[in-house]
């Protein structure tokens, strides 16, 4: 196991990081992509072996998140991302490590729902004016 010591989380950072998790679900699910990668800092970057490259900084952000509502639309289905298990440890004031399990749910329009991925997130998160945001995510199949 590795060690993951640092500070002690506050109960009010505890409740933005969750926050922030829960608003950044519902954008993407909405087809909310602009507001999707304001979550994230300005050169934030996406990895995840779901995809064929990293997707870094505000506008390739924001193409991925609509992407991501415009495909599921296409396919009559809705998608939901489940976010649980959130894991925060405090480097310093103004960056967290983050850990959670995300599940990705698709529904289709009239029909069952499946699980389409289950994977975990580590996320580093940075503290920007009054802001947590998103520097770094990267998400790991459950299988790899």
């Amino acid at each position: 196991m590795v060690s993951r010591s640092c500070q002690e989380v506050a109960a009010t950072v505890l409740a933005e990081v969750h926050q922030l998790y829960g608003r950044q679900s519902h954008l993407i699910d909405g087809g909310s992509a602009r507001e999707w990668a304001e979550t994230f800092a300005a050169d934030g970057e996406f990895h995840s072996p779901s995809y064929p490259a990293p997707v870094v900084g505000a506008d390739e952000l924001t193409r991925f998140a609509q992407l991501f509502f415009e495909r599921a639309r296409d396919a009559g289905e809705v998608h939901r991302h489940v976010i649980t298990n959130v894991d925060v440890v405090a480097l310093d004031d103004e960056t967290l490590d983050v850990r959670a399990y995300l599940q990705i749910v698709a529904t289709a329009r009239g029909g069952d729902s499946r699980l389409v991925r289950f994977t975990t997130i580590a996320d580093r998160v940075v503290r920007q004016g009054a802001s947590w945001l998103i520097a770094r995510r990267t998400v790991r199949r459950d299988d790899s």
